[in-house]
């Protein structure tokens, strides 16, 4: 059975608070329906175009957007920051606003700066719809909905869920997104990891506890890489030291519940904030997180392309 489209429209996507919880919702069940192959895309249009504008590094988001673009029939324009007039000085400002002039329906967009978009969405002249593939340590809206399609397909809902979120989290947009969709629906959010890359303005959301008081208790347990590029460099840092002290070692997983899902957002650095072995064990879904990143970011093109219908 072809499931038809629940005909979610959006103009942009830039952070995950715009969004109401029914389209929040309505986007994990469509990609569901993409995952079980019982939606289809209906185009309104012969063609459209997407491009992918990547200032940062990016293996995961970067990739899966390209391959539901191509999923759904879109032609990708390619773009490499390193070979294109930014390094004549083009603005990213300019960089869209070609891409809009060339006919480029869709900018999905990775910057270092926070609220990149602001300049973007208020433009007249600027015609194409921005998706936001991670601003800085701001906000990373596909990826929290891939999250959420993860956990919601484990457990079949999100109020009374208790969910940990443990490492660098001042510097993680996935944190600061995951924390605040996480809240509204219902669950339990609680932080863990070192105290300094802790801010207590996200108390609104959770619990910030040690993570030996956590591990017993969770039902997801989401861990966080050390985001060393947005630290001052100044500070010193081991490996070994960090694993035994706020990482998910072999010791602490064994305590985890049985129903207990571990999660990471990835890139993963093995035996740092998770122990190697746990990365692929039963209790793991690392990997059906990049699988659903494919399905949720073809819901989320759906929804700005019935946007532009």
């Amino acid at each position: 059975m072809i499931i038809q489209s629940e005909q979610i429209s959006l103009k942009h996507l830039l952070t995950v608070e715009a969004l109401t919880d029914q389209e929040v919702l309505g986007l994990i069940r469509r990609a569901q329906a993409f995952k079980n192959g019982t939606a289809r895309f209906s185009p309104q249009k012969e063609q459209y175009f997407a491009a992918n504008l990547f200032f940062e590094n990016s293996t995961r988001t970067h990739k899966s957007f390209e391959v539901a673009e191509k999923k759904l029939g879109l032609d990708v324009i390619e773009f490499d920051a390193k070979t294109s007039s930014v390094q004549k000085g083009e603005t990213l400002y300019d960089t869209v606003l070609t891409m809009s002039a060339l006919g480029v329906d869709i900018c999905v967009i990775r910057h270092g700066a926070e609220n990149y978009y602001d300049e973007l969405i208020q433009s007249k002249t600027i015609q194409c719809s921005i998706v936001n593939g991670g601003d800085g340590s701001g906000q990373h809206p596909s990826q929290c909905l891939l999250d959420l399609m993860t956990i919601h397909h484990e457990f079949g809902h999100f109020a009374g869920l208790k969910v940990a979120i443990v490492g660098d989290i001042t510097h993680s947009r996935v944190a600061k997104s995951n924390m605040q969709m996480l809240k509204r629906l219902g669950a339990e959010v609680y932080f863990s990891g070192p105290p300094q890359w802790y801010d207590h303005s996200f108390d609104v959301y959770g619990t910030y506890l040690p993570i030996d008081e956590l591990v017993e208790k969770v039902d997801v347990m989401m861990l966080l890489r050390v985001q060393h590029e947005r630290h001052d460099g100044h500070e010193s840092f081991s490996k070994e030291g960090y694993h035994q002290a706020f990482g998910l070692t072999l010791k602490r997983a064994k305590r985890l519940p049985k129903q207990a899902i571990i999660m990471h957002p990835a890139p993963v650095n093995r035996d740092v904030e998770i122990a190697d072995s746990l990365v692929e064990s039963l209790q793991s879904r690392i990997t059906e997180q990049m699988r659903n990143g494919v399905f949720v970011r073809m819901a989320i093109l759906e929804a700005i392309l019935n946007g532009k219908a």
